[in-house]
């Protein structure tokens, strides 16, 4: 089914304006071709569909309370119905492929990735994965080098959450939460991050190895957590061009000045700050240290982020989009979508600026997503 959106206001080329978008085809088009359905965007804006170059709150329809699982297929069904109705058309799942059991470990992970393929064809939403690798989870790299070779991956990052779990476990309290997460007794968790650790000297190898490959596959890397701009030029020279989450204003300065994409959290935009205490995002992308707003664990913060980054009056709302769809789509090497043109995916969300909240959104040129009472838009 082709569709037209009328009498909207519409993102496009950077500038809002009133306008019409033609979807054909599942892809945009310059005009309508034939009969086509018409939805009526009188008083609301037309805007590219958000791209989520990072998000791992499809885990809490896996595992909503420690320990509580529920199937991989029917949390990532829920996990597509609740991205379109937060406007993102484009979903890369972070999903961490660590030493740990239960929710991040190669159980989790293969049950993961068959959900995704098994859902993509009817989710609407495209579904991506963003494999966060850790760094010392060594008896897990061919298996994954085989799943990047098969294009089940789709982003690689480099995460190294060893060290800090490794520190944390001292203490019994934060011991039984990990644990309880990874589904298993506390003495067993400390025996798993221990020998996890003592993997340390392998790590540098195994990066080589995962980032030989993500080159060879056409695979975007990014470093996440960097701490220092030494540690930046690192990944930097692994061939990661993206940095997620930097630690510090001197991170997110080093990594622009090499014109690489910065990715901080819109639940960071959101809330006014981080919740880890680092850095403030919003300043940082006004002042063009960051590029990409994520969703990080909570997805509808992507859209309130744009609009509360155009009400500090810095940013226009046309700017503030680019964090959410143009820009994330760029970084993840996704030349065909974040923007409202002819011959990219017909990927776009129509939204209510007074509420700040999605109407519709249609995915690769279709209807995917209806709020409540929105049905008599449609003609």
């Amino acid at each position: 089914m082709d569709w037209m959106i009328v009498g909207g206001t519409v993102l496009r080329d950077g500038v809002l304006a009133a306008g019409e978008v033609a979807l054909s085809g599942g892809f945009i088009a310059a005009e309508a071709a034939g009969s086509v359905r018409r939805f009526d965007a009188t008083g609301l804006l037309v805007m590219p569909g958000l791209v989520d170059i990072h998000g791992d709150a499809h885990e809490r329809q896996m595992q909503p309370r420690p320990g509580i699982g529920f199937p991989a297929a029917l949390g990532m069904r829920d996990s597509a119905a609740q991205l379109l109705a937060a406007g993102i058309t484009t979903a890369c799942l972070g999903v961490t492929l660590s030493w740990e059991p239960g929710l991040r470990g190669i159980d989790a992970w293969r049950a993961t990735l068959a959900a995704v393929e098994a859902a993509r064809a009817g989710a609407g939403c495209d579904l991506r994965i963003h494999c966060r690798f850790e760094a010392d989870n060594l008896d897990a790299l061919d298996e994954l080098l085989a799943d990047m070779a098969a294009g089940r991956v789709h982003l690689l990052a480099f995460n190294d959450h060893t060290p800090g779990i490794v520190r944390r476990i001292a203490d019994p309290a934060k011991a039984a939460a990990y644990a309880a997460r990874a589904g298993v007794k506390a003495a067993d968790f400390i025996a798993l991050a221990q020998r996890a650790a003592a993997m340390r000297p392998d790590v540098p190898a195994a990066r080589q190895r995962l980032a030989d490959a993500a080159r060879a596959h056409a695979i975007p890397m990014l470093s996440h957590d960097d701490a220092t701009p030494a540690m930046r030029a690192e990944f930097r020279a692994l061939g990661a061009a993206v940095c997620e989450f930097p630690m510090s204003e001197a991170v997110a300065e080093a990594a622009r000045a090499e014109g690489e994409a910065v990715v901080m959290g819109a639940p960071n935009v959101v809330r006014g700050g981080s919740h880890m205490g680092w850095a403030s995002a919003a300043p940082l992308a006004e002042r063009g240290l960051v590029t990409v707003l994520a969703s990080d664990y909570y997805w509808p913060a992507m859209l309130e982020a744009a609009f509360v980054m155009e009400g500090r009056g810095v940013l226009d709302l046309a700017r503030a989009w680019a964090l959410v769809s143009a820009n994330p789509a760029a970084a993840a090497g996704l030349a065909d979508r974040g923007r409202i043109a002819p011959g990219l995916r017909g990927d776009v969300v129509v939204v209510d600026a007074a509420s700040r909240a999605p109407v519709a959104t249609f995915a690769a040129g279709q209807l995917a997503w209806l709020a409540p009472g929105a049905v008599a838009r449609i003609g």
